[in-house]
């Protein structure tokens, strides 16, 4: 038929025999996806991903011993290999992103069944089996910090300008080096980034931790203002909403769009359709074309939009297919999308 039949191999390393035997028995249902080997720890890890060379690892993150977030900081440099994160609702996952994890999923809590859980696993394992492992990022320069350093000179009103953003795979970290680069008094930010429920919450209180700016979880009714960020909830779709001169997020469950939800999709959509002042798109990492419909219809309604460029991407699907249908003004690596919006919110014309 021509098809590729290339099965993507898969090491399962967690120290709950339970845990191996739900995930072996769960991914023998993919016909696209076989399991070669498992670890019950690092060091058994160590000794056999040289010999079972697998494409892609499920890594559980809280192990005895080595514990997860030091085994990818150890691997990678050696073994340059696609990580799934396979952890509870614990902050520390995103430790493990910041050191070079491609994805996580989130451990079933009892509350439902494993099927859930095991397509989502089977989807990221799909997804990362394409994607560039990056190490991690450097540290801002003095030059970027003195970007982020830098008040934006602007109008007064806190509505002239609405930035979205967009991420999926690889976007934790690439929306942070983005934003850990912008002035305190950025314009008000709408940012959809695919992530289960309860971790967007902790994805918002790190990056409020770390960034200039405020961030949080939008709530419904937020109001969009200077100076903060708000992080679409992780099971609801979040929308921009126009009242008068103010603009706010409605945040509701709802029906995925382009095969999700939250949706960059729904969010850009909302703005194109809603915002009278001026807007900026930003679509980032991630496979599939989410948000790339949305951020056509924004530059048709005369915002200025970014795309993250290929080398920079730990997946180049959303930005290239928005690219490709002509969404995209700008495009930039991660790093230097902050000075590329800096400079066009500085410009003359705001």
């Amino acid at each position: 038929m021509g098809f590729d039949t290339k099965k993507i191999r898969v090491m399962i390393v967690d120290d709950s025999m339970l845990a191996r035997r739900i995930i072996q028995n769960g991914l023998s249902r993919y016909p696209n996806i076989e399991v070669v080997g498992e670890a019950f720890n690092a060091m058994d890890a160590r000794k056999k991903l040289p010999i079972l060379h697998p494409d892609v690892m499920t890594l559980d993150v809280e192990m005895p011993g080595t514990n997860g977030i030091d085994f990818v900081k150890e691997i990678l440099p050696i073994h340059p290999i696609p990580i799934i994160l396979v952890s509870s609702l614990n902050l520390r996952v995103f430790d493990a992103m910041a050191v070079g994890a491609v994805d996580f999923v989130r451990k079933p809590d009892g509350t439902e069944g494993n099927d859930r859980f095991i397509e989502a696993l089977a989807n990221k394992i799909v997804v990362a089996s394409c994607a560039r492992v990056r190490r991690p990022p450097l540290k801002p320069t003095a030059s970027t910090n003195r970007i982020a350093s830098l008040p934006l000179k602007m109008g007064a009103a806190p509505t002239d300008v609405i930035i979205g953003l967009g991420a999926s795979t690889g976007g934790t970290e690439a929306t942070l080096e983005v934003l850990r680069r912008l002035p305190a008094n950025i314009p008000g930010m709408v940012i959809v980034q695919h992530m289960p429920p309860g971790f967007t919450q902790m994805y918002a209180e790190r990056l409020d931790r770390i960034c200039q700016m405020k961030v949080k979880e939008a709530e419904n009714g937020d109001e969009i203002v200077r100076g903060r960020v708000l992080i679409a909830p992780g099971d609801k779709q979040m929308r921009v909403v126009r009242n008068g001169t103010r603009y706010t997020v409605s945040c509701m469950p709802g029906e995925k769009v382009s095969g999700h939800c939250p949706s960059v999709d729904a969010l850009f959509l909302s703005m194109a359709q809603n915002v009278r002042c001026h807007m900026v798109g930003i679509i980032m990492t991630g496979m599939g074309s989410d948000g790339a419909k949305g951020l056509l219809e924004m530059r048709k309604k005369g915002a200025y939009t970014i795309g993250q460029d290929k080398d920079s991407c730990v997946v180049y699907g959303m930005p290239m297919v928005a690219n490709n249908i002509g969404a995209v003004m700008q495009q930039a690596s991660c790093e230097n999308i902050a000075g590329v919006l800096v400079r066009h919110l500085s410009g003359s014309h705001l």
